[in-house]
């Protein structure tokens, strides 16, 4: 376990990857960022939820690409899973946005949940992002909680994404869900773990998008 959070601790953070990503937004297109940094069970929604890869797929950039910055980090234990949060900015237009990333095999990240909604007043853009770390304590209590859990749901092809999904991290102490409404309204959580119990870091209720 040292072994690995060392490792992990010197390969780039989800932090990283977030401002690479939304530079890579503004250098090759939005839509060309999105793409090259998407798991190929990544999900985004339109408003239903929708395999990125497979949405993405062909999709002509706008001509000014969204700007985000991140605020909130929640990571596992392990390093290996990462939740991210903050503002995001589109001309006049402002909201916020929430993307789950997974560390892969060669030390970089990709994500597999891309959400978020607009917002009347816009969030402040953090001088540095907060990040929170799960407790690496209790994990051998904590292995015979999560053991049982349903494990997230792998991509099934030629089959659209169903209306809810969640994950977790390989130790168990970060997870994450979402629900999607037939109206396109949807909820996302998060819960970390704190050596005792899982305590809920985010907790986002998606408006369903009006006509």
């Amino acid at each position: 376990m040292i072994a690995a959070l060392l490792l992990a601790a010197a390969a780039p953070s989800a932090i990283d990857a977030e401002r690479a990503f939304a530079a890579d937004a503004q250098k090759i297109g939005q839509w060309a960022a999105f793409r090259k940094y998407a798991e190929p069970s990544a999900v985004m929604f339109d408003p239903q939820a929708v395999w990125a890869q497979e949405f993405l797929q062909g999709r002509k950039d706008p001509p000014r690409a969204i700007q985000w910055w991140p605020a909130r980090s929640f990571v596992s234990c392990d390093g290996g899973l990462a939740v991210n949060t903050g503002p995001w900015r589109n001309g006049n237009r402002n909201g916020y946005f929430t993307t789950v990333w997974v560390r892969q095999k060669d030390g970089g990240w990709k994500w597999t949940y891309d959400g978020g909604d607009g917002l009347k007043t816009p969030l402040a853009r953090p001088a540095r992002p907060a990040v929170t770390r799960a407790s690496c304590l209790g994990l051998r209590r904590l292995r015979s909680v999560y053991a049982s859990q349903t494990p997230t749901t792998a991509r099934i092809a030629g089959k659209p994404p169903a209306d809810a999904g969640q994950g977790r991290s390989a130790d168990g102490t970060l997870s994450w869900s979402w629900t999607v409404a037939r109206d396109g309204a949807r909820h996302f959580e998060a819960k970390l773990w704190n050596g005792r119990r899982y305590r809920t870091v985010l907790d986002q209720d998606i408006a369903a998008r009006t006509p």
